[in-house]
């Protein structure tokens, strides 16, 4: 760590972006869980961690360098108290590398790494380090009530079609889960990271290295593809009746 930072100037940083952590670990809330408040103390350790490791020299914002940080603190607190669908200890072992070089690379190239370059600093193939950083969205499972689009007001709940939909949830929960399993990895990326993460098409193009437009397009694609497989299931279910 650069010299120039003493220990009284990481206090500084740490008291001056105590919220930054809260909105971070706010990320990972689930409606009315009581370990959330947890996932705060975890994000203040990821906030502590940052401000040790921050090389000021190097010209990063340091809230810049904070957040894949602490997020990375608190994903590895989940992957080991809260997986929702635990993945192979590859896919696990790999997504804690990517967590670890996720901050380091994004202080070096000024911007969040794709997955060409991560896989590039961890001598990794594209398509792994794509299977672990899905894997992360299993922490978790989508909701229903998750917004599509920023001005729509339209969920992922009302491209399930049907009525009766509070008796229905639990089943059609199955059927949303089913259908975006059948997405590329790609696709399924792009959902979570804007459904589950709430990043912007731009910050999504920025990880994925191609362009906000592409972003657009792949968005409207895959949601059509679940309308349809989802209206496609709704319909074999009601003709089997």
């Amino acid at each position: 760590m650069s010299a120039t930072v003493t220990r009284i100037d990481r206090q500084a940083m740490v008291l001056a972006n105590l919220a930054l952590a809260e909105r971070v670990a706010r990320r990972f809330f689930r409606s009315g869980d009581p370990r959330d408040d947890d996932l705060i103390q975890v994000g203040y350790i990821g906030l502590v961690k940052a401000a040790k490791r921050f090389q000021p020299d190097r010209g990063t914002d340091f809230a810049a360098y904070a957040v894949p940080t602490i997020s990375g603190e608190i994903k590895r607190h989940l992957r080991d108290h809260g997986w929702f669908i635990r993945p192979p200890r590859r896919v696990q072992e790999l997504q804690v590398r990517i967590s670890q070089t996720t901050p380091r690379l994004t202080q070096t190239l000024q911007h969040r790494p794709s997955v060409a370059e991560l896989a590039a600093a961890l001598s990794e193939q594209p398509d792994d380090i794509l299977e672990a950083l899905v894997a992360a969205g299993h922490l978790r499972p989508i909701s229903l009530d998750a917004a599509v689009g920023d001005e729509s007001g339209t969920t992922l709940g009302d491209l399930i079609p049907g009525s009766g939909r509070d008796l229905e949830r639990a089943e059609l929960s199955l059927l949303l889960e089913r259908a975006l399993r059948r997405l590329s990895p790609r696709d399924l990326r792009v959902i979570r990271l804007r459904f589950v993460h709430d990043q912007t098409q731009q910050e999504i193009a920025s990880q994925l290295g191609v362009t906000q437009m592409q972003v657009s397009r792949i968005l409207s694609r895959t949601l059509r593809a679940l309308r349809d497989d989802l209206e496609g299931a709704d319909a074999v279910d009601h003709g089997s009746q």
